[in-house]
């Protein structure tokens, strides 16, 4: 029963099940005087959908939210770059030969945080045209939602790669899209990804290679001397942490992909 509640739809199951239920509770009150009947035996219930026909009402509004905030972890991995900066990140670490220093906490709030920082124009754009005209009563829930996908949109764009968005094009069996409008979001998500995947495997390549080669040099060096027997890495990785604190490594790999994103989106 443990291992079922970890499995992501059942976690959504429960929070929607959740969800509901604040719901029926917040408008306990509507449907207790809708309930009540001359017999006492009638039992009823009553979910105001909203005075006006475009809008839903603030329980709708409380399950669409809750509902949005189970999904916002694979939203956050899924349309951003933080899959991008937490492999490379991780790729540092193994290079050095240090598996567990930074720990897993700090290398996903360094890329949390770095995530917010390249998306904030993004973001900042969502805002501006969807969530506060809709706060505003200016524009409908549709609109805003139709606005806010536009940013995501052109920024997984800028860095999807044509291979993968052709390959998913071609696996969902739809015709070859004339504009960028004409590729659905479906298509779009998983080509991102991978694309995502392609790039930062790149970029830890690039980062193996000084620490191959200083692992090499002690190796070498080490056999030569005839203690063969004495384990290299404990050699080199005093060397390596070295090389990386004076060359700034974290300064260059931050910026380094920084940069990779053209800059903050």
């Amino acid at each position: 029963m443990a291992s079922s509640l970890r499995h992501p739809l059942a976690r959504l199951a429960l929070a929607v099940l959740a969800t509901l239920v604040l719901v029926l509770t917040l408008g306990s009150a509507d449907a207790a005087a809708a309930a009540a009947t001359p017999s006492g035996n009638g039992v009823g219930i009553s979910i105001d959908t909203g005075k006006e026909g475009g809008d839903t009402s603030t329980a709708i509004q409380v399950l669409v939210v809750m509902t949005i905030l189970g999904l916002a972890p694979s939203i956050l991995i899924m349309m951003t770059g933080f899959t991008r900066i937490l492999i490379v990140l991780g790729f540092v670490r193994n290079a050095l030969g240090t598996p567990t220093m930074p720990p897993n906490q700090i290398l996903i709030g360094l890329s949390l945080f770095l995530t917010v920082f390249v998306m904030f124009p993004t973001f900042k754009t969502i805002n501006d045209t969807a969530v506060q005209p809709y706060n505003d009563k200016k524009i409908t829930q549709n609109e805003a939602l139709d606005r806010a996908q536009i940013p995501i949109r052109e920024f997984m764009f800028r860095q999807v790669d044509e291979d993968d968005l052709a390959l998913f094009v071609r696996l969902a069996g739809d015709d070859r899209p004339d504009t960028r409008a004409d590729v659905p979001t479906y298509v779009l998500i998983p080509s991102f990804l991978i694309s995502e995947l392609k790039t930062a495997f790149q970029i830890g390549f690039l980062i193996f290679i000084p620490f191959l080669i200083i692992d090499m040099v002690v190796a070498s060096t080490l056999m030569s001397m005839g203690m063969i027997m004495l384990p290299p890495v404990m050699i080199s990785l005093p060397f390596k942490i070295l090389l990386f604190v004076l060359v700034d490594g974290w300064g260059l790999t931050i910026e380094s992909l920084v940069r990779s994103f053209g800059g903050p989106s």
